[in-house]
């Protein structure tokens, strides 16, 4: 047996719809500081340019200060440096924190460390004036750029952190919100009483239940039938049963009571046929009860022998009552269980002598019918009228005027089976328009010469 692993749909919800987001909001994050360290990457870049292109100008109008920048705004000067050299390497200008030496070597952009802060990362920017008579190096520290882009990313990431926990209480109260028509439906089916088998139908309920809903309210249908059949049945078979009991308690104080041998000898007989109605009616409501619970069979049985013995084992009644039991058979194999196909053919076969008056005739065939096997038991009765074909399938239906002694039944029993087997009751008049013929076509299996030498059924 299967053992139910049962989840929190609430928490897999919030999980899925919470950890999504989070992740949506972590890889957004990522991708604006990569941005956002693009951009001030670009437009750090060009105040240098537009820095160097300002000092080029300055210092081409007066060359000869060999001085070096003045010291205010020292503390932001901690972070940019430049220099100033003529086409002779010498040096014009300088800022206080710059050194003697050039910053660099490298025309246009270059990135290295710096010669006494080996773990600082500098920027530089070098260009030459238009007549190459001066060169100026600007360096930036990248603490500069670290900074600004860390106050950006922050600014945008404090409103995220504090609306995420916002978020997640948001999710959770629209799902517990979402989920209560579950929850109504729930207490619904649990308040119910066993035998409440009425259709669901909640006031409100999402679209997505919907087959769900169908599938339990069709579910309380069938149950509810099954229930009424049920009561029918045992009704009925208390009814059935009460009268043949009465009978035999009848017959029973008369064979005690009997004034000669003969009145008892008489008692006795009819109490043993008594017995024996009630021993059959028995017999088939324990067929009924054992069909209920049955699967559809997927077996193998040689039809046209399962007939040879039915009939063989009805010759003595035929005989007894001078009908013709007849039998036409081909070798064919259908799909289907040897026990209850048995059932339904002694059925068919003991209706069909039972109800065929005396001199008549059964005939039972066996034939192919393109991929099926038709099984009939046709009689020269007194047949049934076709707007009664439908009623004599329920248990315990007998027609009105009948002499013949029977529980209602044997159809019933001969229906259930076809049922299992996924076949069809066919009811018709038997030859020349007289009587009756039942037939049911089973599901033909394809037949061996293996199968041909095999005795009987499955």
């Amino acid at each position: 047996m299967t053992t139910t692993r049962w989840f929190s749909l609430r928490r897999r919800l919030l999980l899925l719809i919470f950890g999504g987001a989070t992740a949506c909001w972590l890889a957004t994050m990522v991708l604006i500081y990569f941005d956002a360290h693009h951009e001030i990457d670009e437009l750090l870049d060009a105040q240098m340019v537009q820095a160097a292109q300002t000092l080029l100008a300055l210092a081409a109008d007066d060359d000869e200060h060999d001085l070096e920048a003045s010291r205010i705004g020292a503390e932001y000067q901690k972070r940019i440096k430049f220099q100033i050299w003529n086409d002779d390497g010498r040096l014009v200008l300088r800022s206080p924190n710059a050194p003697t030496t050039p910053l660099t070597a490298t025309d246009g952009f270059s990135d290295a460390a710096d010669a006494e802060e080996k773990h600082r990362e500098w920027r530089y920017y070098s260009e030459w004036s238009e007549e190459r008579g001066l060169r100026v190096q600007i360096g930036e520290n990248d603490y500069v750029r670290e900074e600004l882009i860390g106050h950006i990313t922050w600014r945008l990431l404090l409103p995220a952190l504090l609306g995420l926990p916002l978020l997640g209480a948001w999710a959770w109260l629209a799902m517990r919100s979402g989920l209560e028509p579950l929850d109504a439906i729930a207490e619904q089916i649990g308040a119910r009483a066993p035998d409440q088998l009425d259709a669901l139908a909640p006031q409100s309920a999402p679209t997505e239940i919907r087959p769900l809903l169908k599938s339990l309210n069709n579910l309380f249908g069938r149950v509810a039938r099954t229930m009424e059949n049920e009561r029918r049945f045992t009704a009925d078979a208390a009814h059935e049963l009460r009268t043949p009991l009465a009978a035999l308690s009848a017959q029973a104080q008369v064979a005690l009571r009997a004034r000669d041998e003969a009145e008892r000898t008489h008692a006795l007989e009819q109490l043993s046929v008594g017995m024996a109605r009630a021993g059959r009616l028995v017999g088939q409501l324990l067929t009924l009860a054992r069909l209920d619970p049955q699967q559809q069979p997927d077996g193998t049985v040689r039809v046209d022998r399962l007939a040879e013995d039915v009939c063989a084992d009805h010759g003595t009644l035929a005989l007894a009552r001078n009908i013709a039991l007849e039998l036409d058979a081909a070798p064919l194999t259908a799909l289907g269980d040897a026990d209850l196909l048995r059932i339904l053919l002694r059925n068919l076969v003991d209706n069909a002598i039972r109800y065929t008056p005396n001199g008549g005739k059964v005939l039972v065939t066996v034939a192919a019918k393109e991929d099926q096997v038709r099984l009939a038991v046709a009689d020269t009765g007194p047949g049934i009228p076709p707007a009664e074909y439908e009623r004599v399938f329920e248990r315990f239906s007998r027609l009105a005027g009948q002499e013949t002694e029977g529980s209602g039944l044997g159809l019933s029993i001969v229906r259930r089976i076809a049922d299992l087997h996924g076949a069809r009751v066919t009811l018709a008049p038997g030859p020349n328009q007289c009587g009756l013929e039942v037939s049911v076509c089973l599901r033909g299996a394809a037949t061996t010469a293996a199968d041909a030498g095999r005795p009987g059924t499955s």
